[in-house]
């Protein structure tokens, strides 16, 4: 059995064949296609039957999808290529295909990932946290994603931000979902970024933001300690809850290794049981998690 593994994003789509091992047999990328929904689940169908063609053996599929599914209807809701919601793709793309297809968003993709043969492959309980754009997480035991009675495990992003303190982390900010400060609007990128605009009224995004700091600029300097003490109440919260074994951070901010100086001395101040051993590590697979995931997740429905 092949593992195909497809992440769709919103401007290309990234598949991936992988062996029982893990090697990569074949990876290809095309645009995603948005003009509507036909067009993308045409596109999609014969982009499968593209990169399994030549291989003589049963090969799996598992897609990396922004949004969630409606148990009921098993319609996409929440998906950022909007082409995509409320249509049936998984029903549509398994009766096009004629097999089982595999689904699940980008942070339990990237979990799944690092739990099988990446980072946390020695470890029975993984958390899975991304730091990009947004604030993701997964969970994983025994190298099986654990998604909860409403599939929110994982969604540290959506927690109130531990010990909130406006004198400290500026004022109350309502989050796109409806809460209030909302741990991703403090530790994504996004909220690293909102909070220096806050303190400077100058607007810009996190790279410019790490090459200010880079360079030496106190007012950066200055919020970074403030970040990576935020960042530790997050994950010490995590740990609080879950006690994973590991966790494993990606995201475009875990390649910056600064990070990751002190951050286990840091949550440890924040853990009920201050003598907390939980490594936090950075990804081993990087931007390819996700595809890497979906390769997994196939593998596994299939059995």
């Amino acid at each position: 059995m092949l593992n195909l593994g497809l992440d769709i994003g919103g401007t290309k789509t990234e598949a991936v064949i992988l062996n029982r091992e893990g090697k990569v047999l074949s990876t290809q990328r095309i645009a995603t296609v948005k003009t509507d929904y036909p067009a993308f689940l045409h596109s999609l169908v014969d982009f499968i039957r593209h990169v399994t063609e030549g291989f003589n053996q049963p090969v799996s599929i598992g897609l990396c999808l922004p949004g969630t599914e409606d148990a009921d209807t098993r319609v996409i809701k929440n998906s950022n290529i909007v082409v995509l919601n409320q249509q049936p793709l998984i029903r549509d793309l398994e009766h096009a295909l004629q097999r089982p297809v595999a689904w699940d968003n980008d942070a339990n993709c990237f979990t799944l990932s690092e739990a099988t043969d990446g980072a946390a492959a020695q470890a029975d309980i993984v958390f899975g946290a991304i730091l990009g754009t947004g604030c993701g997480g997964g969970l994983s035991m025994h190298k099986t994603l654990w998604p909860g009675r409403n599939r929110n495990a994982g969604e540290w992003g959506h927690n109130p931000l531990p010990h909130y303190a406006p004198e400290q982390d500026g004022p109350a900010v309502k989050c796109y979902c409806g809460q209030w400060n909302c741990t991703e609007s403090f530790i994504s990128g996004t909220g690293l970024a909102r909070q220096y605009h806050q303190r400077h009224a100058l607007a810009l995004d996190a790279k410019e933001f790490f090459q200010r700091l880079e360079s030496g600029e106190a007012d950066a300097a200055a919020l970074f300690s403030l970040y990576k003490n935020q960042l530790a109440r997050a994950l010490a919260a995590v740990i609080n809850i879950y006690d994973p074994d590991v966790i494993v951070v990606g995201g475009g901010l875990s390649r910056i290794p600064a990070i990751f100086d002190g951050l286990d001395r840091d949550v440890a101040k924040y853990v009920f049981n201050t003598a907390c051993s939980t490594p936090i590590v950075a990804a081993k697979y990087g931007d390819s998690s996700g595809v890497r995931g979906a390769a997994w997740l196939g593998a596994r429905a299939m059995g």
